[in-house]
């Protein structure tokens, strides 16, 4: 049995340090280059948005303690291809994260020294902080929790500084309350944007059977994380509106207001911000991706041995090495980083399964509920429902087709593991 070590106050930074990635460093920009000041509504709007999603997800994670997130939801409610199918895009998606934020990281390192982006300083950053990661998810659930406290903690002190120390140096004629509302498809795009900027939640769930009291825990850092990430998200970009001159055309907005208005001190502090919050993604990301397989295999939908426990770490080793082994070929070669633009369906897919899967399994309930039970939880669920419908709608073809071969080699491995399988039973 896994160790059930991560705390409410963990899990609440574990889920801060999965939503807060490096995106947020050039987020500012992107969405005022669309919607200018009104950028603003459209972050609340958006976090409007997540919230009923994340309702959704409290109560459907309430009713389970075992390891598994989505996947054992979708599991329970739908069966075990569906369920297979969305375990696999997890997996699939939490690879090439890991290898599109190292190689991200290593890019943001070469502001130091250039040197370090050439190949073989790269390769072997890669692999030793990799390294390191795997070190501390190998030693325990604990040490991985604590590492991602520490880098939570971190990661957020720079934005703190930006956004207070930015608060003095606001120019008020940048801050256009009069400005004419943007076009709908541009306001909507903006909205897009940061749903995905606001996500990751849904992946830290998978980890449930290392949370303490999760029936009690995980609603409660679920609404605490979403809360203060979406104010954290609107004094960023207040801030990066008063004092970015040319916030709609900056590749890297906070680091080039921090420089306006902190000078080189500014930027650096900003940079090494940037650094750490990777480094937080990446030990999130290694840690749950460690135990989806473990997942897949304690349902039979993975060989056995993913699902062996390390005896007194109680960390599913094979799975974590495993894991690690193809993150790292996939870093190095970028074989996976495609499969970055798969996350985007994959996330809606597992919003729109897990809200129906909340209308199917309440209508299994029987007797008094023993979980967070949401209040007009059937009017969030459809809810959820008609906006994941209306993501995916305005999602390219050529993301679809990428999940289309996604799917379709996952599908294949797992015939090809089950009929494996059935020969060695003896006749």
């Amino acid at each position: 049995m896994l160790k059930r070590e991560i705390s409410r106050w963990d899990l609440v930074l574990l889920l801060v340090n999965s939503t807060i990635g490096a995106g947020i460093f050039g987020l500012p920009s992107q969405i005022f280059n669309l919607s200018g000041f009104y950028s603003l509504p459209a972050l609340f709007l958006c976090a409007l948005i997540v919230l009923v999603l994340v309702l959704v997800f409290a109560e459907v994670a309430s009713r389970f303690s075992k390891t598994g997130g989505p996947y054992l939801y979708i599991l329970t409610a739908f069966g075990k291809i569906p369920a297979f199918i969305i375990g696999w895009l997890i997996l699939i998606t939490r690879v090439s994260t890991y290898a599109a934020l190292i190689n991200l990281m290593v890019t943001y390192l070469g502001y130091f020294n250039e040197v370090l982006v050439t190949p073989p300083f790269k390769i072997s950053i890669i692999m030793g902080i990799t390294a390191i990661f795997t070190w501390v998810n190998y030693l325990g659930v604990r040490n991985s929790t604590l590492l991602s406290n520490f880098l939570a903690i971190a990661k957020i002190l720079p934005l703190l500084v930006f956004v207070v120390v930015g608060f003095f140096f606001i120019n008020p004629e940048l801050i256009e309350f009069s400005q004419s509302p943007p076009p709908l498809p541009d306001f909507a795009a903006s909205v897009l944007i940061l749903i995905f900027a606001f996500t990751g939640f849904e992946a830290v769930l998978v980890g449930t059977g290392e949370i303490k009291e999760p029936r009690r825990n995980i609603p409660f850092a679920l609404i605490v994380s979403l809360s203060f990430v979406a104010v954290f998200y609107a004094l960023i970009q207040y801030v990066s509106i008063g004092t970015l001159p040319g916030l709609a055309f900056s590749e890297k907005p906070i680091t080039e207001a921090a420089y306006l208005f902190m000078g080189p001190v500014g930027a650096t502090i900003i940079t090494l911000g940037a650094i750490v919050s990777i480094g937080g993604t990446l030990n999130a990301v290694m840690l749950i991706g460690s135990r989806l397989p473990f997942a897949l295999s304690e349902e039979k939908q993975f060989p056995k041995f993913f699902s062996y426990l390390h005896p007194e770490n109680r960390t599913p080793i094979y799975s974590l090495f495993i894991f690690t082994a193809v993150t790292v070929i996939a870093s190095i070669t970028g074989s996976f980083i495609y499969a970055v633009s798969i996350s985007v369906i994959s996330k809606i897919l597992i919003f729109l399964l897990v809200c129906a899967a909340m209308i199917k399994l309440r209508k299994k309930d029987t007797g008094t509920p023993r979980y967070f039970k949401l209040k007009y939880g059937y009017f969030f669920a459809f809810t959820g429902i008609l906006a994941s419908l209306a993501l995916l709608l305005s999602s390219g073809i050529s993301e679809f087709l990428d999940v289309i071969i996604t799917v379709a080699a996952g599908l294949s491995l797992f015939g090809l593991y089950k009929y494996l399988s059935a020969k060695r039973k003896p006749s």
